[in-house]
Parts: structure tokens; sequence; C-alpha cells
């Protein structure tokens, strides 16, 4: 009797999915799918990829192999004094200037690279992908608590006069710095806002759940004012197919990191030391909004944050308003009233 299994293909190694699979790469994608599936905003989703893209920075930075087996605690704690103390900023960049070339990173970053470490290996342990959590038990970075700058309103008004209002990008951009003041919102946010989002009835812009980081809807009121430069700039996008209304001179949606590009140079225009930057819009309305009178809850509303302890980290009270509340309610206010009062003459 021959042999029945003659010329039929053997079979002897298993398929290598990620359950099975030391490779980062791999481990990495599959901890994707399931925050994909878990519907993280497209924000969120992106920065996982720059953060684990940090990660295999440094392993090919020390010849290490992109495998899971490679890493365990020892190997995060060099990263974090790697990013901490060598981690060179816009390495490769020849065009930068000296001054511009900083060592080390924030404690904030580092602290934000290590959150998707722990986010990335408990999701992979909880489904039972990989054994070993490696980040149990590794800490943040202590972050030192450095005062939070804003702009003053005659460096804002510096500012909003440095874009060129006559070309099609000055204009846009002129018109995105006041919506960003006006509405408070993200960077990210607002350059996925469409025409549909503006109700130009009311007044307000709608954040979509889609859109907003903790995926949840949100109502803007803005001014008619910034509502006027709004409908201004839709007419002027006529031309582009495109529903979304901040697009290039290429009638493309524009990209957060290509606005923060031109508000450096607006800065250097406009005479600006302070470093600027998108988030800073944000950092500067909520702050004057609060020491106008407003509400926090309010703030809280408007900001999108679930946890009202959260408006710490974006309102700071301005040196100009600690001195004005010190110089009305301080003790020394009562003591040169009392010096004041005529003295007694004894006869």
């Amino acid at each position: 009797m021959g042999n029945i299994l003659s010329g039929k293909k053997v079979k002897n190694k298993r398929k290598r999915g990620a359950r099975h699979s030391d490779d980062l790469s791999v481990l990495f994608e599959a901890f994707m799918t399931i925050k994909e599936a878990e519907g993280r905003a497209p924000g969120t989703l992106q920065q996982y990829r720059d953060n684990f893209k940090s990660l295999i920075t440094f392993l090919d930075e020390f010849g290490i192999p992109h495998s899971n087996k490679e890493i365990d605690r020892d190997l995060i704690r060099h990263y974090i004094n790697f990013m901490r103390l060598n981690w060179r900023q816009f390495k490769g960049n020849e065009h930068l200037p000296d001054e511009n070339r900083k060592v080390g990173l924030a404690d904030s970053t580092i602290n934000t690279r290590l959150k998707t470490l722990r986010v990335m290996y408990s999701t992979l342990e909880n489904e039972g992908i990989v054994i070993e959590n490696v980040m149990k038990g590794i800490k943040n970075v202590k972050e030192i608590e450095e005062p939070i700058i804003i702009l003053e309103p005659v460096e804002l008004g510096r500012l909003l006069k440095a874009p060129d209002r006559e070309s099609y990008a000055g204009f846009r951009d002129y018109v995105l710095m006041n919506v960003l003041l006006d509405g408070m919102m993200r960077i990210g946010e607002v350059t996925h806002v469409k025409k549909s989002d503006f109700d130009f009835k009311t007044n307000v812009l709608v954040i979509r759940g889609a859109i907003s980081k903790n995926r949840k809807t949100r109502f803007l009121p803005l001014l008619p004012s910034t509502m006027r430069l709004v409908r201004e700039l839709i007419e002027e996008i006529e031309d582009f197919d495109s529903e979304y209304v901040f697009l290039t001179n290429y009638g493309e949606r524009l990209r957060r990191d290509h606005f923060r590009k031109r508000l450096v140079e607006y800065a250097k225009e406009a005479r600006i030391e302070k470093r600027i930057h998108p988030h800073l819009f944000r950092h500067t309305a909520a702050t004057r909004f609060l020491e106008n009178g407003g509400d926090s809850r309010m703030l809280q509303k408007l900001l999108g944050h679930l946890d009202l302890r959260m408006i710490q980290r974006y309102t700071h009270v301005s040196d100009d308003s600690i001195k004005k509340a010190h110089a009305k309610n301080t003790v020394m206010n009562s003591v040169i009233k009392a010096q004041a009062k005529p003295r007694k003459i004894l006869i």
C-alpha cells in the first residue's frame, strides 16, 4: 500500500500571531487593534504611535533587538534616564541653531511616554498576550511644578497682527487664532471641525464626540465677531472640495504641526520671547476667564474636562492678579491705616 501522504505539504511550525510573538511591533499592533475597537480618539491613537516610536528609537540607539524578551524593568529605567539626561531633541536637523538643540526631555513628556507603555502592557496582560507586565513597579518621574506662562493682552495683540490677512494662509491663521482663543478648544479639535459644525443662527460651534479627546460632544458659544470671521473663511475656501474649515493652500486639512511652525514664526515677528505653541491660547483664555469672574464649573464644561480638578492644570492666576489681590487684602492695610491716625498729644 502506497503512502497516501506522498506529495502532501507538511506543516511543522505554527503561525506566529501576537499571542505567540515576542516581536514588539507585532505586540504593539495587537494593542492598537484593541484600542481602535474600543473607539479611542484619533489623537490618542496617534499619541500611542508617537510614544512607541520613542521606545524603538531608544532601542536602536543602543543596538537592542526589538524583542519583548529584551524588555524588563531595568531596561525601562535605563530608558527613563536616557530620556532625562541624554535624549537629544531635534536630532538630525542640521538647520537648527545650537541653542535650540536641547538635551533631555521634560518630566511631563517622559511621563506621557511611560503612560503609553503602561496602557499597552496592561492591555496585553489582560488579553493574555503577554505573561508579565514589565511596567508594574515603574513609577513616574517626579515633575517639578513650573509656573505656567500665559500671554499678556499686549502680546496677544501683537501676535494677532502678525499674519498677513491679505494672503489666504495668513487670513486662515488669523481666524484660527481667534477661534482658539474664543472657544478655548484644543488644536487637534479645531483642525478637525467641519463647516456643518458651526451654527451661525445661534453662534455655537459643536465639538463632535468623534474629535473630542474625551469622546463627548460639547457646545461652544462663540462671539458674533468670531463667527463672522469663520463665515468669511468658509467663503474663501469654496473653491476647495472639502468639508473641513481650516485648509492648506492646496485644499487639504491643516495639520496641527503645520500651524505650530507658522505660529513660531509669527511669535518671532511679534517680538514675543515666550515659547509660543497652540495650547498656549487655551491656557491664556482659561486663565483670563476665571480672572474676569467666570465660574469654574462653566469653564469645566467649556474645556471639556470630566473632572473639576483638571481645571487647575489650565488655569494659573497671573502675577498681576496676585499683586492686585495682595494689595487689596494684605493685613498691612489695617496697620498703615492705624498708623495714619493722629496721635493724641499729652499736655
